[in-house]
């Protein structure tokens, strides 16, 4: 059994439930970040190379009913359709069993069956998949989006999220979703009960991951943008013949924002030898003997894989501020925009970093 299956396990069987999860709440969703903060197969490769070009400009940061947003959803549209058509060559049974098969599906009602209060600010939200044998129809990487239309008239909401559950998981999926005071989706989930429904489309192509695609990666994240790096680190360490080694660099306010913290150390004792993570916190309690301040030049210089490999490759995920500081932000979900920041002082070259 898999280090993963066995918490998943022991996490159904919890009542309440009481483990720590994390997904990630795009930062958009919330105010402006401080700008100083440091917060394989086959069938994969084609599902990820067809849908690429399909999501250029697509709009997923929008409120739905602009014509922005509608084009998203035609590009979301296309690219899901050559996801499925990707997996034409799979056999019937597994296909079929996927809750999420984009194309043409549109969107799907999930029902909510259970909430849970992590922190002071974040919950974990389970959905009921269509049907018990049904997987979500996600890959590594990728995310959803989320709608929901606030009055009757009024434009909907359309957000994105990565599920914490994972991908072979049967009959639900997991969001955990940090509220923001002025995020409109966040709050909407936030306060959702159990036996409400909620619109899901996907799945969105991310970064296509493949076994031992690279010698080593870095993961920097910032508060909430811990999602897609864990992501990455099921699909690793769920896999015997992955031999990448991980390097995390987690950047957030203070100790109760740390979310996944289990997970990650039980990584750790696991893997020493493969897996290694540094937290950093802006207001860190007295016994803190991590890092303290902001995710910054000489830490990443000395944690980091070094630029000359050239098999190595750096992630990205948090805040605008945090972002803009280590690596600039990304213009859209098609262009990555231009590297600068932090990563670019140090020498890494485009072509090794990505942001999610």
């Amino acid at each position: 059994m898999s280090l993963f299956v066995a918490s998943r396990t022991a996490f159904r069987a919890a009542a309440p439930l009481k483990r720590q999860f994390q997904v990630r709440c795009y930062a958009t969703e919330g105010p402006s970040a401080d700008p100083k903060k440091g917060n394989n197969n086959n069938n994969n490769t084609l599902l990820y190379g067809a849908a690429a070009a399909a999501l250029a400009g697509a709009g997923y940061y929008f409120f739905g009913g602009t014509p922005a947003a509608k084009k998203a959803e035609e590009k979301v549209k296309e690219a899901s359709s050559a996801a499925s058509a990707a997996t034409d060559k799979l056999p019937l049974g597994e296909v079929n069993k996927k809750a999420l098969t984009g194309g043409d599906q549109g969107w799907v009602s999930l029902k909510l069956e259970e909430v849970e209060i992590v922190n002071h600010n974040s919950k974990r939200f389970r959905f009921r998949l269509p049907d018990d044998d049904m997987v979500s129809g996600l890959q590594v990487a990728s995310a959803i989006l989320t709608k929901f239309t606030p009055n009757e008239g009024d434009k909907p909401v359309i957000r994105p999220y990565t599920p914490i559950s994972d991908e072979d998981t049967k009959g639900y999926l997991d969001l955990l979703v940090k509220k923001y005071p002025n995020g409109p989706m966040s709050t909407h989930l936030h306060d959702m009960v159990p036996g409400q429904r909620l619109d899901v489309k996907g799945p969105i192509p991310k970064y296509a991951w493949s076994a031992n695609k690279h010698r080593h990666i870095a993961l920097i994240a910032g508060g909430t943008g811990i999602t897609p790096m864990f992501q990455l680190c099921r699909a690793i360490f769920n896999n015997p013949d992955d031999q990448t080694k991980v390097t995390l660099v987690f950047g957030n306010v203070s100790e109760d924002d740390i979310l996944l913290k289990n997970e990650l150390a039980t990584l750790e004792n696991h893997y020493p030898r493969r897996f290694r993570a540094f937290y950093v916190l802006d207001n860190p309690p007295q016994q803190w003997t991590g890092a303290k301040g902001y995710i910054n030049k000489d830490l990443l210089k000395t944690v980091l894989p070094e630029p000359k490999d050239e098999n190595i490759k750096v992630f990205v995920c948090g805040p605008p501020g945090m972002m803009e500081s280590i690596s600039g932000n990304k213009k859209s979900p098609k262009d990555q925009g231009e590297l600068k920041g932090i990563l670019k002082e140090l020498g890494y070259t485009p072509e090794q970093v990505y942001k999610f």
